[in-house]
């Protein structure tokens, strides 16, 4: 519990007092993967009252069934202008963690149209809705590695000053929230910290990311509802995974101790190439000789090929630095889909 000073857009917080005031904290998103997550980081720190968007009263509220009686939920669609202009002008909240998003890259391609009007006009509808409203408050926007797209080998590991090249309507997407976010910072004075989180795992990820996929996929097989056989992508991409338990922890530091206007990478600066990834979970199954094949369907129309990314930016900046090995992510996550399925 902290009161707020604000100089120059640098966000100052105070010892608790003997009268505290607890920070109003919004999380759009906050029935997904990385939502419900923070909102759990929020709570056990006792750091804020937490309110969060959902899209729709029959939304899906798995992730956060342990908290349903601790948080605020809000039915709010991002892409309506109105709902989310109401929903701020009741809320007026201290901290804004902007989470919602059509999160999937293959479904980008697929659904072109509805990620753009989710992830670009419903931040633009969520820039709009504070620039009119009376509140102030400090915005994370999650952006993504995928905004960097086609990197060059000599480009690794990625700073943030790296061209971005996005190879999918999703870093599309992103590129434009992400310079969306740094004009509304120039433009309005609003206090933006843009971040660009590489990939995310740990429980509760939905079954279309690969790791999860290959995770519930193994734990389906351990219970015979399939056969020995696991089907795979492409496992010669390298990507760059951090445990979500840790990441919402960066995002929180990101609107505690860094620059709005600025853009900050956050990642485990280790890269991991999928087939090791795949070797991994298999190798952490009860059951031998499980075969592995290639299947069309789970092949992208352009891939990246390696992301790993520099977030010495970050790390200087906050202290931030990873506590959870990916292999104890990957484990905790096959231990998730061995309860769910």
């Amino acid at each position: 519990m902290f009161k707020i000073v604000l100089i120059s857009y640098q966000p100052v917080f105070l010892k608790p007092s003997s009268r505290t005031i607890m920070a109003s904290v919004l999380i759009t998103g906050i029935n997904g993967f990385v939502g419900s997550h923070l909102a759990d980081h929020v709570l056990e720190n006792n750091l804020g009252e937490v309110s969060g968007l959902t899209r729709g009263r029959t939304v899906n509220l798995e992730n956060i069934q342990g908290i349903l009686e601790r948080v605020k939920l809000i039915s709010c669609d991002i892409a309506d202008a109105y709902s989310v202009q109401k929903t701020i002008e009741e809320t007026c909240p201290d901290f804004i963690f902007h989470l919602a998003a059509q999160a999937f890259v293959p479904e980008s391609w697929r659904s072109p149209i509805e990620t753009m009007n989710t992830n670009v006009n419903g931040s633009l509808n969520l820039f709009e809705a504070i620039r009119k409203s009376k509140c102030n408050p400090l915005i994370q926007i999650a952006g993504s590695s995928e905004e960097y797209g086609l990197v060059l080998p000599e480009e690794t590991p990625i700073k943030e000053t790296n061209e971005l090249r996005p190879l999918s309507p999703y870093g599309v997407s992103k590129v434009a929230m992400d310079l969306l976010g740094f004009q509304y910072f120039k433009s309005y004075g609003m206090k933006i910290v843009r971040t660009r989180g590489f990939n995310q795992s740990g429980p509760r990820r939905g079954a279309v990311y690969v790791d999860s996929d290959w995770c519930k996929q193994v734990a389906e097989i351990e219970k015979r509802k399939r056969k020995p056989e696991v089907l795979v992508g492409n496992l010669q991409a390298f990507r760059d995974f951090t445990d979500v338990r840790d990441m919402v922890k960066a995002y929180w530091l990101a609107l505690e101790k860094c620059k709005p206007g600025e853009v900050y990478n956050i990642c485990s600066e280790k890269a991991w190439k999928m087939q090791d990834v795949l070797d991994k979970i298999i190798s952490l199954s009860n059951i031998k000789n499980i075969k592995v094949r290639e299947d069309a369907e789970r092949l992208r129309p352009s891939d990246v090929p390696r992301l790993v990314g520099d977030c010495s930016k970050f790390r200087k900046q906050t202290g931030w630095k990873t506590q959870i090995p990916y292999e104890k992510t990957l484990e905790d996550l096959l231990n998730y889909w061995r309860q769910k399925v």
